[in-house]
């Protein structure tokens, strides 16, 4: 759909990282990579994940049904690319179709949006959803190379945009964003989103 074509297009832009050396299992190291780490905390989603992992249709990888909120940074360890509040792992498919290495550490995460939705109460940080805190601790403790994201576009006027480059900013990351709609790349509705990416080598 159009969230997986823009996210493929953003990916493409990134430079090469190196080839992390360990493996994270038997099959991983056979196929030349460590396992990939999906966090979704709804049953539901998880078992899709699952399904679509075990069908092929996404990489190899583990599917934690804790929430963000209980992962610690030591848990990621040994992981090459780790995808939170994955859904039924949009962004790990959007970077296969970008053609990113497997191999290539990545990180993602798009926030609960209904903290700063139109359609919701607006609470913004105030809301229990806003999880960009306990997405940050982690980040800031494991230092992914790439990081990239998604968020409603009415985030910016919520200052949620500023906040997240100010933290990344803070601890040496260089961070873009863009607001692009769904239309951009022919999707039938508008749909406008927030895309954001950090990149720890750029200054």
């Amino acid at each position: 759909n159009g969230i997986h074509a823009f996210g493929g297009a953003c990916i493409r832009r990134l430079l090469n990282r190196r080839v992390p050396k360990s493996c994270h299992s038997r099959r991983a190291c056979a196929w030349g990579w460590r396992l990939n780490y999906y966090n979704e905390w709804d049953k539901y989603a998880a078992a899709w994940l699952r399904n679509l992992i075990a069908a092929g249709h996404l990489p190899a990888g583990e599917v934690d049904e804790r929430s963000i909120t209980d992962v610690s940074p030591g848990d990621l360890a040994g992981f090459t690319q780790c995808h939170f509040f994955a859904g039924i792992g949009g962004w790990s498919l959007a970077a296969r179709l970008a053609g990113w290495p497997e191999d290539r550490e990545l990180w993602t995460g798009s926030p609960p949006c209904q903290p700063f939705s139109v359609a919701g109460k607006q609470r913004g940080q105030d809301d229990d959803r806003h999880l960009w805190p306990h997405y940050f601790r982690l980040i800031a403790a494991r230092r992914p190379a790439v990081l990239m994201g998604e968020q409603v576009a009415a985030a910016v006027g919520k200052n949620w945009l500023d906040g997240v480059h100010a933290d990344l900013e803070g601890i040496g990351y260089s961070c873009g964003a863009a607001v692009v709609p769904a239309c951009a790349v022919n999707a039938p509705h508008r749909r406008d989103r927030l895309w954001f990416v950090a990149d720890a080598r750029s200054q």
